[in-house]
């Protein structure tokens, strides 16, 4: 067979993979998502917001030095309230962005940690809570609540740990939307995922890897119960995810995606999962 040839019908199958690969995408972006989640780069933090028909539920709020960034995107989106606010704990990288966001948008319910912190921004949380005249209910036990088909559970911790009080506080929620299913699990370490895991028998879809994609004994443990397909973790170029981390969720086949990357935006229908 000449060159020409072989070249011509290599040029041909290249064609048709991008053909096939541009109809699956436009197949995928036309599809009705009516639940979007939209992960905010702001560095090694967790920010977090959440769309169920133009209903927003915001997990976390990075760090103080991200809030206007967070607010211009409100403006930019026509996003004037929060249904709910749940901060999963009180570490400045979760809650630094809070009194900005209280400050700035009207807010119907706020979710809290039991673990207070004697910080900054812990105080400025406080004050803006009481500026607005709003009290948060602090989360030691399940706390529910739905809308529609979207389904959500958040997981208190009922004590105080004794090793990393504050991010084994963290606050781990869990959604259902039809077929799919979503679980964040904040910064908890490994006293707080033993926990999680002693009691939890339900696969999940997806998963927000637990603090930034630090690695632990029990995150090994973490991801053979849970079983996801798809994993977010939200890291830095300064402080990026550990690599055993990362070999983790390759050996087990979990495509994942780091926010030190660029935003990550997830579409769900009920059915089927859609990455930007």
């Amino acid at each position: 067979m000449k060159k020409t040839t072989i070249v011509l019908i290599v040029l041909i199958f290249v064609m048709i993979g991008i053909i096939i690969y541009l109809v699956t995408k436009k197949e995928d972006e036309d599809k009705k998502y009516n639940f979007d989640m939209y992960f905010f780069n702001v560095g090694k933090a967790d920010a977090i917001l959440l769309n169920y028909k133009n209903k927003y539920i915001m997990i976390d709020t990075g760090l103080e030095s991200f809030s206007n960034e967070i607010l211009d995107y409100f403006k930019k989106n026509n996003i004037t309230k929060l249904d709910y606010l749940i901060i999963t704990h009180f570490d400045k990288d979760h809650v630094g962005g809070a009194a900005a966001i209280i400050d700035s948008i009207k807010i119907d319910n706020i979710l809290e940690s039991n673990y207070p912190k004697d910080s900054e921004y812990y105080k400025n949380y406080l004050e803006a809570l009481n500026n607005k005249g709003l009290i948060a209910s602090t989360i030691t036990t399940d706390y529910e609540f739905n809308y529609d088909d979207l389904k959500f559970k958040v997981n208190g911790p009922n004590k105080i740990y004794d090793n990393n009080e504050s991010n084994n506080s963290s606050l781990i929620v869990s959604i259902d939307y039809k077929d799919n299913s979503f679980l964040f699990m904040g910064d908890a370490e490994n006293d707080r995922l033993e926990d999680f895991i002693s009691t939890n028998n339900k696969e999940y879809d997806f998963i927000k890897m637990p603090h930034h994609g630090k690695y632990q004994k029990n995150v090994k443990k973490l991801i053979e119960n849970v079983k996801p397909n798809i994993a977010v973790i939200t890291s830095s170029d300064e402080e990026p995810e550990e690599d055993k981390t990362i070999k983790l969720l390759e050996k087990n086949n979990i495509d994942y995606y780091l926010t030190r990357e660029g935003e990550i935006t997830i579409h769900s229908d009920g059915e089927s999962i859609y990455v930007e």
